[in-house]
């Protein structure tokens, strides 16, 4: 077996050195032989290019064209070569377990691979804090809550869990992490930023290296996405796909070195902005794209569009030729164009029949493409493999997000040594809208985009469900959401309060950031009683919460901890002392906006604040 191995390594190595030099074959050695991009010994260079080399136009473009499952069949698919299926936020098939993701996935899989050259699709899903689309995922805390945590080891972690369960589902690329730096709280998309300061971001982007592994063919990885490159958290105002207005050395300054580490880290994708820079839209900047990212960071992999990214360049809706030219030729390699995959590709045929896209763009597109997909192991496995099923959700990968949970909750205030809760002999009153609902402590990104509330729309323990089980004896917890019948014979109250989910768009506040009329009303009915007032937020960013403070004697930010509350409560109850600090300025009122560390404004409680136990 050795000795076929090595003949078998030397006739590639020997047709690859004769295609390399140009030197032509004898038509029935070449016709006998398996096409050489589909010999898994060549080298990933070699063979791309031997494929490319059999490609047709259309081949190249299809390539460069990704499309969203409820547009296209697995038949379409194939059809129209699509190089890419993505599952937005929502769309998912029916069951939605693993084994209907795998199904479906290896659907688009049998059609591509049918066809004539056989290049399989990559399928690509949002997988912003876990698997967050698939019923039954880990569901770890938002990039916010990880962000104070301050564990990169364990981001690491979080990063090969959330693969693990992807490529147990087909899933071999995930669009993730966001490595956006936040400045402004009013943006709908702070929680997706692990904080306010580039640091924050550069030091967690090693859950790259989590997600990809030690190799991409790796049956446990996927390809991350380092996205939204660039400037999306500093528009003007916090306003979702509005106009970053900043000088270029603080773009490089601020917004720059998070995406500088994730090339680093050897990041398979990059996902382009919906934002503008000065004006102009990130998805047709090619200064941004060629010159900075593919130039002076020496980014290798392929660049993604975000979500109809290409329709905004003019401002209008839809997309002309103009706008594709502009937008491939800027340095995008692969468009995300969900519902008019079809119109793209004929359009991007006519802007490449009259000159307006070179086909030296469309080559290297499709090399970058190419080269990640044969990294992957996708020529060779381009099923599922479904023995990782089996750990999908397991208690192993839960109990890395309850860590995570517990070690992203920031002790903000502890009067009189309210906390920790006596697990023994106590007498303990919760309430608020946020103690007992799983959609709300998960925010956004969970089974649908926007996310939605709900008592048990995932599995997992809510942060009621934790303060019950870590109960000791002799303890009694009673639950009322708005507080009714709460009276002195309690030890103490905890009101658990704060956002219900959004994501981006519907998730900007520009009104300001303060608790809901429910929630305020709550605290006043609770203080009233003279119980002493143990108070949790759940949410997305720093809250408003100014006036209410002197009436709190202890206040924890919980931010979005996902599917295990059960980690809030082992804080509370002082099983894990707190550690978290903030990585976002926590400001006195929502007039401060934008408030960020050095910017000279007095802050509620300052960057990197948080406090611990004292242990006697």
């Amino acid at each position: 077996m050795p000795l076929l191995r090595a003949k078998r390594s030397l006739r590639a190595t020997v047709f690859a050195t004769l295609l390399l030099s140009g030197t032509a074959l004898a038509p029935a050695a070449s016709a006998a032989a398996t096409p050489l991009y589909k010999n898994p010994h060549a080298p990933v260079s070699v063979r791309v290019q031997d494929l490319m080399a059999r490609m047709t136009l259309d081949d190249k473009i299809g390539q460069m064209t990704e499309a969203e499952r409820q547009a296209a069949t697995p038949a379409q698919s194939a059809t129209a070569r699509l190089g890419s299926i993505l599952s937005g936020g929502g769309s998912t098939p029916t069951p939605n377990t693993p084994q209907g993701w795998a199904d479906m996935v290896d659907a688009y899989q049998r059609a591509a691979t049918s066809t004539g050259l056989g290049i399989p699709i990559v399928y690509g899903a949002d997988t912003v804090h876990g698997h967050n689309n698939v019923y039954g995922a880990t569901v770890f805390p938002h990039n916010i809550g990880l962000g104070a945590a301050n564990d990169p080891r364990l981001v690491e972690k979080i990063g090969a869990v959330t693969a693990s369960e992807a490529a147990a589902t087909g899933v071999k690329w995930g669009f993730a992490p966001c490595l956006c730096v936040a400045r402004d709280d009013r943006w709908g998309r702070t929680y997706e930023s692990f904080g306010e300061i580039p640091r924050n971001a550069v030091a967690n982007s090693v859950i790259i290296e989590g997600m990809q592994g030690r190799s991409l063919a790796d049956r446990t990885s996927i390809m991350a996405t380092a996205k939204h490159f660039i400037g999306d958290g500093g528009t003007t105002g916090g306003v979702d796909q509005g106009d970053t207005q900043i000088s270029l050395e603080e773009l490089r300054r601020i917004h720059l070195p998070p995406f500088r580490a994730a090339v680093e880290h050897g990041v398979g994708s990059v996902m382009i902005s919906f934002n503008s820079w000065n004006g102009v839209k990130d998805h047709g900047n090619k200064f941004l794209i060629t010159d900075l990212l593919k130039g002076e960071l020496h980014f290798g992999g392929y660049v993604i569009s975000d979500w109809d990214g290409i329709n905004q360049i003019d401002g209008q809706p839809g997309f002309t030729a103009a706008e594709v030219s502009q937008a491939v030729n800027a340095g995008i390699d692969m468009v995300m164009v969900p519902y008019d995959y079809q119109k793209f590709i004929d359009t991007l045929r006519a802007e490449v029949q009259n000159g307006h896209v070179p086909m030296s763009r469309i080559d290297d597109a499709n090399r970058r493409i190419l080269t990640k997909k044969f990294q992957l192991g996708l020529f060779e496995h381009p099923y599922t493999d479904r023995s990782q099923q089996k750990d999908f959700g397991s208690a192993a990968h839960r109990a890395v997000a309850r860590q995570a949970v517990r070690e992203s909750q920031v002790l903000l205030k502890n009067s009189h040594g309210v906390l920790p809760l006596a697990k023994k002999d106590n007498k303990i009153f919760v309430a608020g809208k946020n103690a007992n609902d799983m959609g709300n402590q998960a925010g956004g990104w969970t089974l649908t985009w926007q996310g939605q509330s709900g008592e048990r729309v995932i599995p997992g323990t809510t942060i009621l469900d934790g303060i019950r089980s870590g109960a000791g004896k002799g303890t009694e917890v009673t639950y009322d959401r708005a507080g009714d019948g709460i009276d002195a014979s309690y030890e103490v109250a905890v009101a658990v309060v704060g956002e219900t989910p959004y994501a981006e768009g519907q998730g900007d506040r520009p009104g300001g950031l303060g608790l809901d009329a429910e929630d305020v009303a709550l605290l006043g009915k609770l203080k009233a009683s003279g119980v002493p007032l143990v108070v949790v937020t759940v949410s997305g960013r720093p809250l408003d919460i100014a006036a209410e403070l002197p009436s709190i004697d202890g206040l924890v930010a919980a931010w979005l901890p996902g599917s295990e509350g059960a980690g809030v409560a082992d804080v509370l109850y002082g099983d894990y002392n707190p550690t978290g600090r903030l990585s976002f300025t926590w400001p006195r009122s929502s007039a401060q906006e934008p408030i960020n560390v050095g910017d000279g404004q007095q802050a509620l409680f300052p960057y990197g604040y948080g406090l611990s136990y004292r242990r006697h």
